[in-house]
């Protein structure tokens, strides 16, 4: 077992073959048998080293999430941006892409499980969720002290707007009928521009 071990391809490349799994094939395919198959490892050896799939389906959210957050790092850094720019695009790359989305389908059964996960996965799970929210704080408080957004507590503003986030991305990754990410991109800036730049 420990040369098996020695041979097991890299912690990274495991998680990137698990969200590619999910992207071609859905999560009901992403057995630990079907992954080790695709790795070239027994599903004995991750568990090894996952110890349960609960376990790597989070850890493929934290990977997936961390290249998420180096991107919304970069679109909310640009100093040639406004900040209603700046917003524009953390919703862009919050939306799901779609029907079926990885990430979002990942999140799903992340969540779904939550409910009987241990307090250290909830806190990683909020880990994830507060990152989102302080760079949407962020981006808000700097809109409202150079007078570009009207005056709004920014906590409270980005808690709500990342609630209406979360359910219309939620009905983008299942697929309900009559809500495509289009539909729900032009709602959610309605809600910006009457939130932020009223009276602005």
């Amino acid at each position: 077992m420990a040369g098996a071990r020695k041979n097991a391809p890299p912690r990274e490349d495991v998680l990137a073959a698990a969200m590619r799994m999910i992207a071609e094939r859905g999560l009901e395919q992403l057995t630990m048998a079907a992954l080790g198959r695709e790795v070239g490892m027994s599903s004995g050896h991750l568990l090894y080293y996952f110890h349960s799939k609960d376990e790597l389906l989070l850890q493929a959210l934290e990977w997936s999430e961390g290249r998420l957050g180096a991107e919304r790092g970069r679109l909310l850094t640009r100093s040639t941006a406004t900040a209603r720019e700046r917003v524009d695009a953390y919703v862009d790359l919050y939306v799901p892409d779609g029907h079926r989305d990885p990430h979002w389908t990942l999140w799903l059964e992340v969540w779904n499980r939550s409910q009987n996960a241990d307090d250290e996965a909830r806190d990683r799970q909020a880990a994830i969720e507060g990152v989102w929210h302080r760079d949407l704080v962020a981006v808000i408080a700097e809109g409202v002290s150079r007078g570009e957004f009207r005056r709004v507590d920014p906590d409270r503003f980005a808690a709500r707007l990342r609630a209406l986030l979360d359910g219309f991305s939620i009905h983008v990754a299942i697929g309900l009928r009559g809500t495509d990410r289009t539909q729900v991109l032009g709602h959610v800036r309605e809600f910006i521009d009457e939130g932020l730049l009223a009276d602005a």
